[in-house]
C-alpha cells in the first residue's frame, strides 16, 4: 500500500509544481490567463489544507501507518533533500510568483 500512496503523492506533487512553475510564468511573462488564477486557487487550497493537517500533507499521515521511516521521502519519490526543503523552495516561488501575478495585473 506503501506503494501507491508514494505514487499517488507523486502524482500530486508533479502537479502542484506544474501549477506552481505557472504562475511563475504567468507573472514574468505578464500572460496572465483563465488558468493562472485557477493555479493560485488551487495552490491556496492545497496551502489551507497543509494549516488544517499541522503543516502535514494528508497522504503523508495516511503513509506513516505503513512505514516507520523517519526520512523526508519515506511517502513520496523524490530525492531525500528535496523532500526535506520542498515546502521551503516551492512556496518561496509561489510568493515570487504570487507577487509578480500582481504587479502585472494592478500595473496593466
Amino acid at each position: 500500500m506503501l506503494f501507491w500512496i508514494k505514487i499517488l503523492h507523486t502524482i500530486i506533487w508533479i502537479f502542484f509544481v506544474t501549477v506552481i512553475g505557472y504562475i511563475l510564468y504567468s507573472g514574468i511573462s505578464g500572460n496572465l490567463t483563465m488558468y493562472t488564477w485557477i493555479g493560485i486557487v488551487l495552490v491556496l487550497a492545497e496551502g489551507l489544507v497543509l494549516l488544517i493537517f499541522k503543516m502535514f500533507c494528508p497522504l503523508t499521515l495516511w503513509a506513516r501507518k505503513y512505514s516507520g521511516s523517519t526520512q523526508a521521502n519515506f511517502d513520496i519519490f523524490l530525492p531525500n533533500w528535496l523532500a526535506t526543503y520542498n515546502k521551503i523552495i516551492f512556496t518561496s516561488l509561489f510568493v515570487i510568483g504570487m507577487i509578480l501575478v500582481l504587479i502585472r495585473f494592478f500595473l496593466k
